[in-house]
């Protein structure tokens, strides 16, 4: 079971009603359009048809899967004074005395760009359960990182 927060729930579900309602009606009317051009054996855009049908599906049903199996996370039940699921972690690099914010999330809602690491990644899973200040070991393909807990909120 994965947890999401409620925007990136809705996010999900919005974009499979977007697959199933406007996405696939038009992939499956390419398609007949394709089929209705004749030989079927030296058509390149029925091939298209059916590769872009063959994405769609697997795209519809993987959401599917993922709304099944996740659950949306109140942040009221979470605990303020250690990093879980949703919180804002500002740490400081031992090493390289360089200091970091990310917010942990599901993997569903990793985007390095946005600031936010998955709660599986090695620095995520690390910060899981720390409190201000501690020390957490993270094991990187580069090595160890010692990572200063500075502060947690939570958004």
């Amino acid at each position: 079971m994965e947890y999401l927060s409620k925007q990136r729930y809705d996010e999900i579900s919005a974009e499979l009603k977007h697959l199933i309602n406007v996405v696939y009606p038009k992939v499956k009317d390419d398609l007949a359009e394709a089929r209705a051009q004749g030989d079927l054996s030296e058509n390149e855009g029925y091939r298209e048809a059916r590769r872009t049908q063959a994405k769609t599906i697997s795209r519809i049903r993987f959401l599917q899967k993922v709304l099944e199996y996740s659950r949306v996370i109140d942040p009221e039940v979470l605990p303020k004074d250690r990093v879980c699921l949703l919180s804002q972690v500002e740490f400081t690099n031992l090493a390289t005395n360089t200091r970091m914010k990310f917010k942990i999330v599901s993997p569903h809602e990793m985007n390095l760009e946005a600031g936010k690491i998955s709660l599986k990644s090695p620095i995520g899973a690390a910060l899981m359960g720390k409190k201000v200040g501690e020390i957490a070991e993270a094991q990187v393909p580069s090595g160890t990182l010692r990572l200063r807990i500075e502060s947690i909120t939570l958004d």
